[in-house]
Order: structure tokens, then C-alpha cells, then sequence
């Protein structure tokens, strides 16, 4: 629309263009000079995003992604010869299947997934039952809080240094067993309670560490949830099945998935304490892994077990996260 001046004068008002000013921008100009300033400002956050990234991503790609890409080529030759003189050439799946085959590994991956099966419920029941003690209103509950969580500030080598000691045939725990008139036992020599003794030192660490996501997630329940059940008659047990659980899915899924990866990766203990014996007892997938390539000097093997137990597990994790989708609908 054309600007217009009005002129008054004798009792009659005329209405005239108005002067432009010749450096005055037009309607386009004014509509294109915001659009660039803002995709300015856009290529600029996308620099800062790209550069504030760029650490992690090179980080994840030298330390895993690349590393993993060698492993599964790795899985694809055998090595003929030894020492500096041994070459390798490719093989194709004869790793695989060699491996797959072996009584040993299949001894070796059954034994692995069992003692997920049990671990991996039991520690985030106990973080489950601890958290929701830890809530409520218990005398001293922050002194409690951080005594379930130190053991997870020590190195798991520390720990695993500290329990060997403690599970000794002449340790402090069989001098307690003894003194209340109860047998001694031999727990990381006996072929079947090593097992359970490792589960023992894992969940010592694990538990505390699962149970601070868990009181996060309950700290997040809304009060009013739990004064309607109250309305409603419902007592403390009938709250923690109608509210509480029902609203830590999220949380307790998350934490699932966290420790399938972190048990099916554990190591240290039975490096340290048990060197995966008595008779093989101990031996899980990571720790085959780490013998065939180091110990035995099969690294084709170790690369092998490796890739095996990656996809063992992010197939399960891949179930776990299904599940959390599922329940996000």
C-alpha cells in the first residue's frame, strides 16, 4: 500500500504520497534480512553442538567402534605359525564354528547366561526392597543411604582383594561360621559354591549403585498417588504393588538393562580370585575371551568369543528395550 500524506488547509484536507526515503528498505529486504540473521545464528549452534560432540564421538570411535570392527575382522582368519612369524589368512566362519562346537563353550555360554539369569533379578530385588526402605521415614536415612553406597566408591580390584581375603578357608567369615558352631566352608575353592561366591562380591558393589536410580525414580512418584490409595483403604504393601512399581517400570527397566551389559562384562573378580576354577566353574564368556587371546595366544578365538558375547547380549538388551518402547506407548 502506497504511503499518504494528508495536507489540511482552508477547511479542506487532501491527501498526497507520502516522500520515500531512497535508503529506506523494501518489504522483501525487511522479510529476508531476519531470515538469514536466524540462519546465522543456526549454523552457529549447530558449530558449537558439533564441537562440544566432537570429543565423545572420536572417543567412542577409537575405543570401540574401531576396536570392534578389527575384532570381527579378526574372527575371519586363523593364525599359522608363531611368535613374529605367524601370518594370518582368511577362514571365513571355521572360528565360529570351531567355538560353537567346543563342549567347552557351550559349557562356558550356558554357565554365562544362568548366572545372569540369577544375578541380574536378584540385585535389582534387593535394590528395589533397599531403595524403598531408604524412602520412608527411617531414623538416620541419609548414613544409611551412603553406607549401602560406599562399596560402590571402591574399585571393584579392591574389592575383589578384600572378599578373597575374607572368603580364605582361613578367613574372618569362616572364623564367624565357626564360632556359632557351623562348619567351615570353602567357597572360592569349592567347585560349587565359587559361583555364588562371585555373585556375592558383584552384588556387594551393585547393589548400592542400582539402588540410587531406583530412589531417584520413587523420589518422582507424586505424593497424591499415594494419598489417593491411602483414600482408597489400600495399606502399605497394596500401595507398593498398585503405586509404586506400576510407576518405577521406566526406572527399574533402564536399571535392567544397565546390568545385563555390566554382568555380562564382568571380569575382575574372577581374574583375581578364582582365575575362572575351580574346574572351569567361574568361567564366563568375557574371561574365555580374555584366556584364548592372552593365555592360550588364540587371538582369532578371543575375537571370536568376544563377538559372540556382544551379540548374546545386545540381544537381550534389544528385548529389554523393546519392552521399555512398548511400555512408553
Amino acid at each position: 500500500m502506497e504511503a499518504v500524506q494528508v495536507i489540511e488547509g482552508a477547511g479542506t484536507a487532501q491527501a498526497v504520497p507520502a516522500p520515500v526515503r531512497p535508503d529506506a528498505p523494501s518489504g522483501a529486504a525487511r522479510d529476508v534480512r531476519p531470515a538469514r540473521a536466524r540462519r546465522r545464528r543456526s549454523g552457529r549452534l549447530w558449530l558449537m553442538v558439533a564441537a562440544f560432540l566432537a570429543p565423545a564421538v572420536v572417543t567412542i570411535l577409537l575405543i570401540r567402534i574401531i576396536p570392534f570392527i578389527g575384532a570381527v575382522i579378526s574372527t575371519l582368519h586363523v593364525r599359522e605359525g608363531v611368535g613374529l612369524l605367524a601370518e594370518e589368512r582368511f577362514a571365513g566362519f571355521q572360528n565360529y564354528i570351531e567355538l560353537l562346537s567346543d563342549p567347552l563353550f557351550q559349557a562356558t555360554l550356558g554357565r554365562t547366561l544362568l548366572f545372569n539369569l540369577i544375578i541380574n533379578p536378584l540385585q535389582i530385588a534387593l535394590a528395589l526392597v533397599i531403595a524403598v526402605l531408604l524412602t520412608r521415614r527411617v531414623p538416620a536415612r541419609g548414613l544409611w543411604r551412603m553406607a549401602v553406597f560406599i562399596p560402590c566408591t571402591i574399585p571393584l580390584v579392591g574389592s575383589s582383594i578384600a572378599w578373597g581375603v575374607a572368603l580364605r578357608a582361613d578367613g574372618p567369615i569362616n572364623g564367624i561360621l565357626q564360632a556359632v558352631g557351623l562348619p567351615a566352608q570353602p567357597f572360592l575353592s569349592s567347585p560349587t559354591q565359587a559361583l555364588a561366591s562371585i555373585m556375592l562380591v558383584a552384588s556387594w558393589v551393585g547393589i548400592g549403585y542400582w539402588m540410587i536410580f531406583l530412589i531417584a525414580g520413587i523420589n518422582e512418584i507424586p505424593d497424591e498417588l499415594y494419598e489417593a490409595a491411602s483414600l482408597d483403604g489400600a495399606g502399605a504393601w497394596r500401595s507398593f504393588w498398585s503405586v509404586t512399581l506400576p510407576m518405577l517400570k521406566r526406572p527399574l527397566l533402564f536399571v535392567l538393562v544397565a546390568d545385563t551389559v555390566a554382568n555380562f562384562v564382568l571380569f575382575v573378580p574372577m581374574q583375581m580370585l578364582t582365575g575362572g576354577g575351580p574346574q572351569n566353574s567361574t568361567t564366563m564368556l568375557m574371561f574365555d575371551a580374555y584366556r584364548r587371546t592372552y593365555t592360550y595366544s588364540q587371538p582369532n578365538q578371543g575375537a571370536t568369543a568376544t563377538v559372540i558375547l556382544t551379540v548374546v547380549m545386545l540381544i537381550i538388551v534389544f528385548v529389554q528395550f523393546r519392552l521399555l518402547k512398548e511400555d512408553a506407548r
